[in-house]
């Protein structure tokens, strides 16, 4: 079979939604075929083990999250300050709930991670990799806060997300104000 990147991408697309559906536990060759409605042993072909299926689910999910270098351009290019950081984490969290199948499935393996050294050491350096390039963003942009006020916005938009992608609190608060509230908190 003539290995294509379409295909590829196509598979660990069908891949993340049967993460993010099914868990650690279904994500299974032949699910991910059933899901691609590819013929059986397609997956098997691109991916030849369940280590390589996941590295390349983790390698999809960040081509999927993967900022928009217009909307990078654009905020680089207004006055720094805390209007434009929160504008640097609404984006984020746009991108986080544009497609739940992608961040719940990045939540999945978060867990799996937990469990199994193999999905951790294939999800750290993607995550190592995402956490210096918002440090990098923040610098080169004049943003306020360094690596320690990052960290903080990821454990809280992190959080965040969690609850609307699974029981939220119905606490009300809608995600622009819980973004400006969490900036105008963070930040001095």
């Amino acid at each position: 079979m003539v290995r294509n990147q379409e295909r590829r991408a196509a598979l660990a697309d069908a891949g993340i939604r049967v993460l993010a559906t099914e868990g650690a536990r279904g994500l299974t060759h032949r699910a991910v075929d059933a899901a691609a409605g590819t013929p059986r042993g397609t997956a098997s072909n691109y991916f030849a083990t369940r280590a390589d299926l996941i590295a390349a689910l983790v390698q999809r999910i960040g081509e999927r999250l993967t900022p928009d270098p217009a909307v990078s351009a654009l905020l680089r290019h207004r006055q720094p300050g805390r209007e434009v950081f929160g504008d640097y984490v609404r984006d984020i969290v746009r991108r986080l709930m544009a497609d739940p199948h992608v961040t719940l499935a990045l939540f999945e393996l978060r867990l799996e991670a937990a469990r199994r050294p193999d999905v951790a050491g294939a999800l750290a350096e993607w995550r190592r990799r995402s956490f210096e390039d918002d440090v990098a963003f923040n610098r080169t942009a004049g943003l306020p806060g360094g690596a320690v006020e990052i960290a903080l916005f990821h454990f809280a938009v992190d959080g965040l997300v969690f609850d609307r992608l699974t029981q939220p609190l119905d606490d009300g608060l809608d995600i622009d104000d819980a973004v400006d509230a969490l900036v105008s908190r963070l930040l001095p």
